[in-house]
């Protein structure tokens, strides 16, 4: 997520009107730039609401039309907001191959292919498209501050949870062999990777019912598989939140208790926006 210091930084190296539509578009700390997210917001909702919606076949039969015409709209829309973009940006180029510079032309680009596309046996081929547009939601995630703790607190506990997949990966390959030796051929378990795939549907409770042991043994290790699936759950669960509560608190290390600027450096003491003195706590 881009914070306010850097796109102070790389406004200062445009002139002009990019500069006014840089740090109106890619920033959120003036009026205009809260504005225009707040408008981006809304119509992105709009756009992904009309794709659901032509999804059902009575509203599709019955507002077809106007489903097209709010489509072509959004598409407009969204075609001049990626243009201005790449217009205002200091290195274009590099935006474009960015996440979201690609997700800005997947919000747009599906609507014209359709054009060259036309004929019944390119109908399949431009409903798969079509759904590229839902590609639109994922642009909403750069609006919202909360974001940025999310996206730090999954930083930080990416390594504790690797070690923890590799454990249960390790557990289920383990058990898997196990069933395949108790239960057998005879009982469903077919061959290794078919008993670790019960093992893995057993261990996250999800439990289809397409093989069952047979055995007693067989069954009571089941039972210790699907006690054992409680622990998966809440252990990663409780690694996240215990990152999330610590970049929270990072988090609000940075935002101004006078006017709520946020987004300091660490080791600010004081805002850049308003002078006040920021609250460190422990």
């Amino acid at each position: 997520m881009t914070t306010a210091r850097e796109i102070e930084a790389e406004a200062r190296q445009l002139t002009g009107w990019r500069r006014k539509w840089f740090v109106i578009i890619f920033g959120s700390h003036t009026p205009a730039g809260k504005a225009f997210d707040v408008a981006l917001f809304i119509t992105i909702f709009l756009s992904v609401a009309v794709v659901m919606l032509e999804s059902v076949a009575t509203i599709r039969a019955r507002y077809h039309e106007q489903l097209q015409l709010a489509e072509w709209v959004f598409t407009a829309l969204f075609t001049v907001e990626y243009i201005l973009r790449l217009a205002c940006v200091p290195r274009p180029a590099r935006y474009a191959r960015s996440f979201f510079g690609v997700v800005d032309l997947l919000a747009v680009l599906p609507t014209y292919i359709n054009l060259l596309f036309i004929g019944t046996h390119y109908l399949m081929i431009v409903r798969v498209m079509r759904l590229l547009r839902v590609f639109r939601v994922f642009k909403l995630a750069r609006y919202l501050i909360e974001a940025d703790v999310l996206i730090r607190a999954l930083q930080a506990s990416r390594a504790k949870i690797f070690v923890f997949l590799c454990a249960v990966v390790t557990t289920v390959f383990v058990i898997g062999a196990t069933m395949y030796i108790v239960e057998g051929e005879s009982n469903g378990f077919t061959s290794i990777p078919r008993s670790v795939y019960w093992a893995i549907v057993t261990l996250t409770t999800v439990g289809y019912g397409d093989i069952a042991p047979q055995t007693p043994l067989g069954q009571f290790l089941a039972c210790l598989v699907m006690i054992l699936g409680y622990g998966v759950i809440a252990v990663p669960t409780g690694i996240v939140s215990v990152e999330l509560q610590q970049a929270a608190r990072r988090f609000a290390k940075r935002r101004c208790p006078q006017c709520g600027l946020a987004q300091h450096e660490q080791d600010a003491h004081f805002c850049r926006a308003c002078g006040s003195q920021l609250e460190h706590t422990d």
